[in-house]
């Protein structure tokens, strides 16, 4: 009876010690990744979605617009593609309200692809996925919010695309203006995604 009470007295430790471990490691990464991040030229750019207001981006998409079409004009991507479905009562979506901005900013309607799918990271990433794929991209700058900017990555990297992010460094959700909470908010998202989400995936998801 004492060796089993030591054995659970063990286990309840070491399932203390992970659930501190684990979040404060998830948090660095995420952390880390946000200051860091550097776009590397490839096949496409996309624009994750964020809320619009009867067609109008709202702060947080108008600046991840802006910034890609900074980049495009740099020339790290030739193609872009924007992203996101509708709220219930929207008139339009996300994606469209992303690709009127831009072809109203000098971007050539020719060059960007409106996708009006998905209501978060991991849906929207397998639609801008099977449009890649279609089209035989390989590789992917995802223009999206500092502390997302690992998740996004990651779940790219998941169905076999090369990809790195293009944080935004201005609006409301950029880490000079964003809360902790935010921060608190991605880590718990990452850490549902690699611990459970990802096994959603099915093999035939990653496949080229």
């Amino acid at each position: 009876m004492f060796l089993l009470f030591k054995i659970a007295k063990r286990f309840i430790s070491l399932v203390l010690l992970l659930a501190i471990v684990l979040p404060l490691y998830a948090g660095g990464r995420v952390w880390c990744t946000a200051h860091n991040a550097k776009p590397v030229k490839s096949d496409v750019i996309v624009v994750l979605g964020a809320a619009q207001y009867n067609g109008r981006p709202s702060d947080v998409l108008a600046a991840r617009l802006l910034e890609a079409k900074r980049i495009y004009n740099l020339g790290l991507a030739n193609q872009i593609i924007t992203v996101g479905a509708g709220a219930p009562g929207d008139r339009t979506t996300e994606a469209a309200s992303g690709y009127a901005w831009l072809t109203s900013n000098g971007v050539k309607k020719k060059v960007v692809d409106a996708i009006p799918l998905g209501n978060d990271t991991l849906n929207s990433t397998r639609a801008y996925i099977t449009t890649m794929r279609v089209k035989k991209m390989k590789s992917v700058i995802i223009v999206t919010d500092e502390y997302h900017c690992l998740r996004a990555m990651t779940m790219a990297r998941d169905f076999n695309v090369t990809a790195s992010c293009d944080p935004t460094r201005t609006g409301p959700a950029s880490t000079s203006s964003s809360s902790f909470n935010y921060l608190m908010r991605e880590t718990g998202a990452y850490l549902a995604y690699v611990t459970v989400g990802r096994h959603g995936i099915h093999l035939s998801d990653v496949k080229n």
